[in-house]
């Protein structure tokens, strides 16, 4: 596969997708052709207490696995594992893959690309990271402090996908000082754990004088970033929060976590990734 992409335009139409929460079963959100996305896909799996077991094929993509809420039962290449809220799986391409719940039902972040190898299949304990200061830090200082949690990064062997966590400290700015990494990695944000009325605003810019998008997010919107720097900012007395999903532009070479550049105007101060950042 060609390396040579070019930069998609940053537009409401192709980098905005709202309400991804909202639905039932396995259900598509973001994919190369509908969004500005050259290797990311991202959908939602949402199943009930009582649902039949929901199975699928992943085929060329490696898949993350990543419980939003409730409790989810993994079984593949002839393993089980149970995820509570915010463990992850991360699944090698060609595998055969089930989902069930319990109870309370589950709602699962299904992060995907398209590879050509094959890699280890490994579980992530989210409580296991909170305990591991290379995957979980307190990044910034007022007032863009947050809670950073890499759930599939430098502790996977993987060739395209990251993913983590990120938690603001209410009112504050996260993804701050801006940056971007679109020479490496597309992202996108997946914004969880924001109850009505909270809200908060993403900025995606290459012309910090004129931010091509400016977008209120709330709970399961999802903003894809294919280049520029992308700083967002909750409302005052509620938190942003959201998943961040990465693939890498070539197959292993650059997939490095915290390997960013900096808005110049801000770059004195460093990213504040440096503690989880896999550049040598």
């Amino acid at each position: 596969m060609s390396q040579e992409l070019k930069q998609n335009p940053i537009t409401a139409e192709t980098c905005f997708v709202p309400r991804t929460h909202e639905g039932l079963g396995r259900r598509p959100a973001v994919a190369p052709g509908p969004t500005a996305a050259r290797f990311l896909h991202y959908g939602r799996i949402t199943l009930r207490a009582g649902d039949a077991i929901l199975k699928f094929n992943n085929e060329d993509h490696e898949t993350g696995l990543i419980c939003l809420n409730g409790r989810a039962s993994i079984t593949t290449d002839g393993q089980t594992f149970q995820l509570d809220q915010y463990d992850a799986v991360y699944v090698p391409r060609d595998s055969e893959i089930e989902v069930s719940c319990g109870d309370a039902g589950c709602d699962i972040a299904e992060v995907s690309a398209p590879v050509a190898k094959r890699y280890p299949l490994q579980f992530v304990s989210y409580k296991e990271v909170r305990q591991n200061p290379r995957l979980h830090l307190i990044a910034g200082k007022p007032p863009a402090e947050r809670d950073l949690n890499v759930l599939i990064g430098a502790n996977v062997e993987a060739g395209r996908i990251m993913a983590g966590v990120t938690f603001s400290t209410p009112g504050n700015w996260t993804s701050w000082p801006p940056h971007e990494h679109s020479k490496l990695l597309e992202e996108a944000y997946l914004f969880i754990d924001m109850p009505a009325p909270s809200f908060g605003v993403q900025f995606v810019y290459t012309d910090p004088n004129q931010p091509e998008l400016v977008q209120l997010v709330r709970e399961g919107d999802v903003v894809l970033m294919p280049q520029g720097y992308h700083p967002n900012v909750a409302a005052p007395g509620g938190q942003i929060n959201f998943l961040w999903m990465m693939a890498a532009i070539r197959e292993g070479e650059d997939r490095l976590y915290g390997v960013v550049n900096v808005q110049p105007e801000y770059a004195a101060g460093g990213s504040g990734l440096e503690a989880v950042s896999d550049k040598k």
